[in-house]
């Protein structure tokens, strides 16, 4: 599969295209509340999508319950749509999640996950659009 082109749109583009809440989470760096984001505890089948370009980056059939109030899934579609950097923000060590279509922030991703990956992908439910398939 060939890798999509980049994404890339000014800064005005971008708060035009998201809400406040969302542009602050995905161009921002920001981080939603735990327990308060739209599909925290969603059960749905469907698909999670980038919320800046489209792509898709989570299936329902991937994502647990982990208790910590974000969106948890064990592996994304594509590995090579997403991108890992280290963060130290917040005076911690972390590996952050972005798209690798259009570099939106996603959240993180820990290594106290479910099988068969042991990866806990952290998700903001602001980085997210669902798709929901029947």
């Amino acid at each position: 599969m060939s890798q999509p082109e980049k994404v890339r749109k000014t800064d005005a583009e971008w708060r035009a295209q998201l809400t406040p809440e969302e542009y602050y989470v995905a161009r921002q760096k920001g981080t939603e509340r735990a327990f308060t984001g739209r599909y925290w505890d969603t059960a749905t089948h469907g698909i999670y999508r980038c919320v800046g370009c489209g792509t898709p980056l989570f299936a329902s059939d991937t994502k647990f319950d982990a208790g910590c109030g974000w969106p948890s899934y064990f592996e994304p579609i594509d590995p090579a749509r997403v991108r890992e950097e280290v963060d130290t923000s917040h005076g911690m060590v972390r590996t952050e999640v972005m798209c690798n279509i259009c570099d939106a922030h996603l959240g993180h991703v820990f290594p106290d996950g479910p099988p068969p990956t042991g990866l806990r992908y952290c998700i903001n439910s602001l980085s997210l659009k669902f798709e929901e398939i029947e």
